[in-house]
């Protein structure tokens, strides 16, 4: 019975490494349906229906490729930086507070702030280990920026947590019954959007493969399937925050269409943003981050913190 129960467990975990993949490919789809249309132009439209097979094609041109491998770069660290970075990206996912049958624990957020944290190390090492300059400088712009947003994510969550003083991912929706929590902290909960952002690399916070002097950033070494890898990993991350800024603001989670939707609206405003907001300068950044998110954030914890102390 036990052994039964073990692998339907693993059985429904790869029924959902393989529904996240097919999520990031038709995001994929998505955003270049959505930037081409921002542009005044169709996006893909020839292979099948409307293009609806490119990103299939995408993959198999990618991965059938020829793996190409710098004489100086330190090969097993280059090799397996990509897929290590893809994994956590998967990994993350197993948190998912579904109701029946998956992975469920009392720690699932400590969980997901361990796994964005060792994301960092995956970065930083693929752009060192290529042994070209661009690349290196391109994963230090990257780690940097990463590091200065995870702490104010980190402490724009613990606010919500303080409010409902678990880190179980499925009490959220018993406690936002009657009001979303974006609702009780809505300038918060714009923190967490444009953190968002800067943790996965996107417009306008993709400094990282943005600036001129960069090329591409740290994956400039990469091509067919570790860049592939690398830009799966990037998607599943922009799909899972949009996740969990749905289960900890809009809501949390519930088997309905809505929740569905609410999960593409969030996935959509990361495609109108790169669609259409300039790119920030790199300083700037670094402020936001340090000089204003850090400060709102601690200002909400000591907030909360006061009300439920008056509260109990």
């Amino acid at each position: 019975m036990i052994n039964n129960d073990i692998y339907m467990i693993f059985i429904g975990l790869l029924i959902l490494i393989i529904g996240v993949l097919i999520g990031v490919a038709f995001l994929t789809l998505l955003e270049r349906k959505v930037l081409g249309y921002i542009q005044i132009r169709k996006g893909p439209n020839k292979l099948g229906f409307m293009g609806i097979l490119q990103p299939f094609s995408d993959a198999i041109k990618l991965f059938t490729k020829e793996q190409i491998y710098p004489n100086y770069s330190n090969y097993i660290m280059y090799y397996f930086s990509p897929i290590m970075g893809f994994l956590l990206s998967l990994l993350i996912w197993m948190v998912i507070p579904y109701y029946f049958n998956l992975i469920s624990f009392n720690l699932g957020l400590m969980f997901i702030l361990c796994c964005m944290s060792l994301g960092v190390y995956t970065v930083m090492v693929a752009g060192w280990s290529s042994n070209s300059n661009y690349a290196l400088l391109g994963g230090l712009r990257a780690v940097a920026q990463t590091i200065s947003y995870e702490v104010s994510l980190a402490m724009i969550l613990l606010s919500s947590v303080i409010l409902i003083m678990d880190y179980n991912l499925i009490n959220y929706s018993l406690y936002q019954n009657n009001i979303w929590f974006m609702f009780l902290m809505l300038p918060l909960s714009f923190c967490w959007i444009s953190s968002m952002l800067a943790e996965t690399n996107r417009t306008p916070f993709d400094f990282a493969e943005g600036e001129s002097e960069l090329v591409s950033g740290f994956n400039v070494e990469y091509s067919s399937g570790g860049f592939a890898l690398i830009f799966l990993a990037e998607y599943s991350s922009i799909l899972f925050m949009s996740l969990l800024f749905v289960l900890v603001y809009m809501g949390g989670y519930s088997l309905s269409l809505i929740f569905y939707l609410k999960l593409l609206f969030i996935s959509f405003l990361f495609i109108w943003v790169r669609g259409t907001l300039p790119r920030y300068r790199y300083d700037k950044l670094m402020y936001l981050a340090w000089k204003s998110y850090l400060p709102i954030s601690l200002n909400f914890i000591m907030f909360f913190l006061g009300i439920k102390i008056i509260i109990m």
